[in-house]
């Protein structure tokens, strides 16, 4: 029986004592959303196209403004003068100085100017490109301590978040919210800064680097800017001398504003001359070390030296990525102790290599991501206990030759470890392997999900170069390899249907994907040295037809330059082999083409390769350098009028992508023989070890 219902209650009329009526504030909110959505459709949309014209207007009102200002501004400041190149012979040996007040002597090696003045570092020399523009800006004055004594001068810090090497986009699913609460809640999303390592996306606030400072937050970074000069380049010799002048001055460019505006730190922001920082150890400035010494300018290498022998500490209360950290700063300590004979290089390969070491300290013996160089802790990122698979089986070849070097095995057995549980793990797909791995049980994560690009690719890289590095010694590495390539071709390898444009794909749960990050570009030269190693001469076939799609990826855009992400056509669509999406259109600066095209020539002498690569030069210095030096990642490939600069340059540009084309150039085949030496993940050549005697 129901109770009957209740007729006794009271009325009250609540007001206060001015007579003002009681509005609630979240409601008149919802009120003020609720009127909007009663209007309709076509008043909305009404609304909202005077709205979208007045910001037009206002666009067009402010860069009219900004063409005046800019028009004001000294010529001299943004004009680059070329007088063309040096016609020098290559080499590697140091320039001695000239006499004071005399004209320096012809010699052989490269061209190195003196500095007139603290700051009049060398300018370039070589085609005489167009370059971007440096905008005009407002800047609080920051004093650079770090700088090299002779170029102490004021520069900015900037925020110390580093940009994304973005591949995907991070996905929120959320349910149950009020209209109002997604709005926002979506609107705070897209603010969120993101960084990442090699193509692996993480969001700011998980990543492991260290807060702003005052003076970081102080900076005020500049607009980029949005186009470029108008007139075509001059074109100048091809010869193999001048191609390797124009890279000593394309690295030179980059180097002065690094030593300008970001000495000792990270990376450099070129646009708005200053710096960014990912584990604050002057990480450009390593891996950028043996690329110096290779290219024959050893001026510039002394004084780095000097940097390293007098600030670089790694005692410091810093979360840095093993996988980032090792290929970069220890790989390039190692590389430079070799070239040089130097045992400051090899004291501090062992100070970090010592430091690194509590990563490996887990359950599984599969390191974590992240190790505090200082504290002497480790631990996997904040929203997982997952490594990715490229992360923790790509250290090898450098912990492997710490122990070769310092007698000490406790370096090689961590890393061999790692690779003996990888190479008995189910979960495997015909030599294929997942790009997770957790850290806690030692098993792949995430199955099912095979790809040659990010957060794996340099997993099938290290399974043969540490079988070489060996002296191919090591056979369980060896039938890793040889199965993966198979597992590839069997699963991931296609054709366009009209240009027939051979490329790898990736595999989603039985699902193909006709997807190619620029990582996968790497693959081409990795099956040439193979084959050049004895093995199966039909991978040279897949090598030749895959170092052809990457040449591809780059000629059939606008800028001559290649996105971040490629999809390909299986339709037979006249024209329409590659396929660019609008959140793939970024060049990141990458090396892995010109990576294979050194590989390509130095086994097959065909001189196409070569004019790959120097085609693509062209196309950094057309679209990405910098007039004030350095050169800059930028958003669309496809945009040659406004290829939307980002304000940065990966150490990477300068510690492979330059020296692979600097040996790509190079006539002499001893210049870091493939034979003698294997180079690691990030460009740093390794030796060979000798053959046990039978």
């Amino acid at each position: 029986m129901y109770p009957p219902p209740r007729k006794d209650f009271i009325a009250l009329n609540v007001g206060d004592p001015h007579c003002h009526t009681y509005n609630n504030g979240k409601h008149r909110r919802q009120s003020c959303w609720r009127k909007w959505k009663q209007l309709s459709r076509l008043q909305r949309s009404l609304l909202l196209f005077l709205l979208a014209l007045l910001l037009l207007l206002a666009l067009l009102s402010f860069s009219s403004i900004t063409e005046q200002w800019t028009g004001l501004s000294d010529k001299e400041d943004w004009l680059e003068l070329n007088e063309g190149l040096n016609m020098v012979p290559p080499g590697l040996q140091p320039v001695p100085r000239p006499a004071e007040g005399k004209a320096p002597a012809p010699v052989a090696g490269p061209h190195l100017e003196p500095a007139e003045g603290p700051q009049d570092l060398m300018e370039p020399r070589g085609p005489n490109v167009h370059v971007l523009a440096r905008p005009p800006t407002k800047r609080k004055p920051f004093l650079n301590k770090k700088a090299p004594p002779s170029s102490q001068k004021h520069g900015n810090a900037s925020d110390t978040v580093s940009d994304a090497k973005q591949n995907h986009d991070v996905v929120r699913e959320e349910a149950g919210e009020e209209e109002e609460e997604e709005e926002e809640e979506e609107e705070e999303e897209k603010e969120k800064k993101i960084v990442s390592w090699r193509g692996a996306m993480i969001e700011a606030e998980q990543a492991t680097e260290p807060p702003p400072s005052a003076n970081e937050k102080e900076a005020v970074e500049p607009d980029a800017p949005t186009n470029l000069a108008a007139a075509v380049p001059e074109q100048v010799p091809t010869g193999a001398t001048d191609r390797l002048e124009a890279v000593r001055d394309a690295f030179r460019h980059a180097w002065k504003a690094y030593r300008e505006y970001a000495w000792g730190h990270d990376e450099l922001k070129p646009i708005s001359k200053s710096f960014s920082e990912w584990f604050g150890l002057g990480l450009t400035l390593i891996d950028s070390l043996d690329t110096m010494w290779i290219l024959g300018l050893k001026e510039e290498f002394a004084e780095a030296r000097s940097w390293v022998e007098k600030e670089l500490s790694f005692d410091k209360n810093v979360d840095v990525n093993l996988f980032e950290t090792t290929i970069r700063i220890l790989g390039g300590l190692l590389s430079c102790y070799h070239l040089t004979g130097d045992q400051l290089f090899l004291d501090k390969a062992k100070d970090l290599g010592s430091r690194l070491m509590p990563a490996f300290k887990t359950p599984s013996k599969i390191p974590f991501s992240d190790v505090n160089i200082g504290k002497g802790t480790a631990h996997p990122p904040r929203w997982t206990s997952d490594s990715t698979l490229a992360e923790v089986t790509s250290i090898q070849l450098e912990f492997r030759e710490l122990s070769h070097l310092t007698q000490d095995p406790q370096y090689q057995d961590a890393a061999n470890e790692v690779m003996r549980l990888v190479h008995k793990l189910p979960g495997k797909h015909d030599g294929l392997v997942p790009m997770f791995i957790n850290t806690n049980s030692g098993q792949f994560s995430h199955k099912g999900v095979f790809t040659l690009g990010a957060r794996a690719d340099s997993y099938y890289e290290y399974l043969l170069k540490q079988w070489l590095q060996g002296g191919k010694t090591e056979d369980d590495l060896l039938e890793d390899y040889l199965q993966a390539i198979e597992g590839v071709k069997k699963h991931l390898v296609r054709q366009t249907g009209s240009g027939r444009l051979t490329f790898v794909g990736e595999l989603s749960h039985n699902r193909f994907n006709p997807k190619m990050d620029h990582l996968v570009c790497f693959l081409p030269g990795t099956l040439a040295l193979g084959v050049h190693n004895g093995l199966p001469e039909d991978h040279m076939d897949l090598a030749v037809q895959l170092t052809e799609t990457c040449h591809q990826m780059y000629r059939r855009m606008e800028t001559g330059l290649s996105p971040e992400i490629a999809h390909f056509n299986l339709q037979a669509v006249e024209g329409q082999d590659v396929i660019v999406k609008p959140a793939d259109r970024h060049n990141l600066l990458r090396p892995e083409t010109v990576e294979s095209l050194f590989y390509m020539y130095r086994f097959t002498k065909d001189a196409k390769y070569r004019d790959w690569g120097w085609d693509i030069l062209q196309s950094f210095n057309k679209y990405t350098k910098v007039s004030g030096g350095g050169y800059t990642s930028i958003n669309n490939v496809r945009d040659p009028a406004n290829p939307g600069p980002r304000d940065k340059m990966e150490s990477f540009f300068l510690g492979e992508t330059l020296k692979y084309l600097y040996l790509l150039f190079s006539d002499d085949p001893e210049l870091l023989s493939l034979d003698k030496y294997v180079f690691n993940t990030e460009a740093h050549p390794l030796p060979i070890w000798p053959s046990p005697p039978k």
